[in-house]
C-alpha cells in the first residue's frame, strides 16, 4: 500500500467524492484507509460505567484504497505515487505529477 497515515488524499469515488481530508489510519490487510471526515457512519452504544448516558456517536469507517489519491498541494491536484532511489539507496515517495518528494506520512 503506498498511502500512509498522515498523507493528504483526495475521494476519487463515493458518495465524498471530491473531499480533500487527511489519512488517519491505514488497514493493508484489507487494503482500506480511514479518512478524516469521510464515510461518517452512526454507531449506537450503550450505556456503560464509562459512558453512563450511551447515546449515538459519528464513526469514520474505512473505505477501499482504489477510491482514494494522494493530493499534490503544489500542483493542486491528486495524483499517481512513484518512487525514487537515491546514490545512498534511500527509496522516497514523489508525485508523478510534479516529481516532488512527498513530504509527511508516518509508518
Amino acid at each position: 500500500m503506498k498511502i500512509k497515515k498522515g498523507d493528504k488524499v483526495k475521494v476519487i469515488a463515493g458518495a465524498d467524492k471530491g473531499t480533500i481530508a487527511e489519512v488517519k489510519a491505514t488497514l493493508p490487510k484489507t487494503n482500506k484507509v480511514i479518512v478524516e471526515g469521510v464515510n461518517v457512519a452512526k454507531k449506537h452504544l450503550k450505556p456503560s460505567n464509562a459512558n453512563p448516558d450511551g447515546g449515538i456517536v459519528d464513526k469514520e469507517m474505512p473505505i477501499d484504497a482504489s477510491n482514494v489519491m494522494v493530493y499534490d498541494a503544489k500542483a493542486k491536484a491528486a495524483s499517481k505515487i512513484g518512487f525514487k532511489v537515491d546514490a545512498k539507496g534511500n527509496k522516497t515517495r514523489v508525485y508523478k505529477k510534479s516529481g516532488a518528494e512527498i513530504k509527511g506520512g508516518k509508518k
